[in-house]
């Protein structure tokens, strides 16, 4: 196991300064990018003004907040600094928590952005100390001028010194941000509550870790009037909030919420599940989305893998990527259109895209955003455990099918697995199906039973991506390999 280590540099450190006669300017620094021009060493996507100061700041930090932390073996250390896409209408600062359970956005919308054009690309943002304490003390509402990216005079200076920041970025922050892509377009708006409410729901969470460890620290609430009321077990319409103290960054920006929305996937009955937990400001929307378990982060939920074990989506997601145009808004009808492809293909090749970080998902607009991370697709597959043990199945000739009786038989080691399909699904006699029952995706004996039956059906058609393909890295970066666990 290795992590990449990144290193950021940046033209300077960013910082919330105030000059006379200018009011406040608050500058944050970018990192190398990509944009519509290509790639990019500091890239600017906005100079303008924050129409709600003080709810800005405070909402930033939160995403900060969960970039810094840790919910699960919080003794570790955990820093990343934000990513940031402009879509052209807005500003999205996008983050992950150490241990890759919870997932934070901040979307400033275009009525919380006041006085200039929104750029397109997606770089990250250096958010330091320095600048996290004058964020933190910033009152008042007068006016806050916003630059991300370097402004003209520090363009024309970039030979000097710069600020740089060396970072772990594991393999599995990716995997994060596919797998709460994947999931979060199964969920749909389970409860609102208006902001008097929002605040009094929020205020009355634990904010430390359940007593009993991490299998007691899920809860269930449903609605009850105009607010939310707390459950032992999921009930029909209730919404799972798996370790509420997961939700503590929300507390900086209560005093200026204007409401909140729940959303979750429907119960089932068998245990805890994701949710998102969107809280409404001035122009802009902060989103909290939390993994089922504390103990169980985003990157081995196993959402992708049918997508990434399929060679038309790979295929596929070389069309659609090159109609996305860093929109803030893909509707998958609309490129089935511009594609000629079914909706149905449009969407895998959607989900994998988002394994190479290239989409995200807005809950509040139930649609897809196009931004651009340092990797690309081939490098998740190789770095997914299931994929890569269901591809040595297949090549191994483990699989023997029984179309007839609609089973499979998997040899792994010394045992043999029957796969059976139900309605579309497969179950399987291990003990991961046993323990899950899919709800953490498809074991590698299901996983190699699909392929095998793919390739039966399309015998001209391979399963194998070209594992030589280099990976994309992003611009301006440096990428060197420790081992885990080393020191930094």
């Amino acid at each position: 196991m290795t992590r990449t280590a990144h290193t950021f540099a940046y033209a300077g450190s960013s910082s919330l300064t105030t000059a006379a006669g200018t009011g406040r300017m608050l500058g944050l620094e970018t990192a190398g990018g990509l944009t519509p021009a290509g790639a990019e060493a500091h890239p600017q996507f906005f100079a303008g003004f924050l129409n709600s100061p003080q709810a800005a700041a405070r909402a930033l930090l939160a995403v900060a907040d969960v970039a810094a932390a840790r919910y699960y073996r919080r003794t570790l250390r955990a820093s990343l600094d934000p990513v940031v896409t402009g879509n052209g209408d807005r500003l999205r600062f996008e983050s992950f928590s150490g241990c890759c359970g919870v997932y934070a956005r901040l979307d400033v919308l275009p009525e919380g952005l006041g006085g200039a054009d929104t750029g397109h690309g997606t770089t990250n943002v250096d958010v330091n100390n320095p600048l996290r304490e004058a964020l933190s003390r910033l009152t008042g509402d007068d006016p806050l001028h916003l630059r991300v990216g370097p402004d003209e005079l520090t363009v024309t200076t970039l030979d000097g010194p710069v600020v740089e920041k060396k970072v772990p970025l594991p393999d599995r922050w990716l995997r994060g941000f596919a797998e709460s892509q994947a999931i979060t377009t199964g969920f749909d708006l389970r409860a609102e509550l208006t902001a008097a409410e929002a605040v009094r729901f929020l205020r009355s969470l634990p904010r430390t870790p359940a007593a009993g460890g991490a299998a007691s620290a899920a809860l269930w609430v449903v609605p009850a009037g105009r607010t939310l009321r707390p459950t032992t077990r999921p009930v029909p319409g209730a919404v799972c909030l798996p370790g509420p103290d997961r939700l503590a960054a929300l507390q900086r920006v209560l005093r200026n919420a204007t409401g909140l929305r729940v959303y979750g996937p429907p119960a089932d009955g068998a245990g805890p599940t994701a949710s998102a937990w969107e809280v409404g400001l001035p122009g802009m929307r902060l989103t909290l989305t939390l993994s089922p378990e504390p103990d169980r982060g985003f990157s081995g939920e196993g959402g992708v893998l049918e997508a990434l074990a399929t060679d038309t989506a790979a295929e596929d997601a070389d069309l659609i990527s090159v109609l996305l145009a860093w929109e803030p808004r893909i509707d998958p009808a609309d490129l089935a259109e511009q594609s000629g492809l079914p909706v149905e293909r449009v969407r895998a090749a959607l989900t994998h895209l988002g394994t190479a970080g290239r989409v995200g998902y807005d809950l509040a607009e139930a649609a897809y955003f196009h931004r651009e991370l340092p990797y690309d697709a081939r490098r998740a597959e190789r770095h997914n455990p299931r994929l890569v043990a269901a591809r040595a199945l297949l090549a191994e000739g483990a699989v023997t099918l029984d179309d007839g009786a609609g089973t499979a038989v998997v040899a792994s080691g010394e045992r043999r697995y029957q796969v059976r399909g139900t309605g579309g699904a497969l179950s399987c006699t291990c003990q991961w199906w046993a323990d899950y029952r899919g709800r953490r995706g498809p074991c590698k004996h299901a996983l190699a039973t699909r392929m095998a039956r793919r390739a039966a059906s399309h015998p001209d058609e391979t399963t194998h991506p070209d594992t030589t393909h280099p990976d994309t890295t992003h611009p301006d970066t440096t990428h060197t390999t420790t081992p885990a666990g080393a020191a930094r």
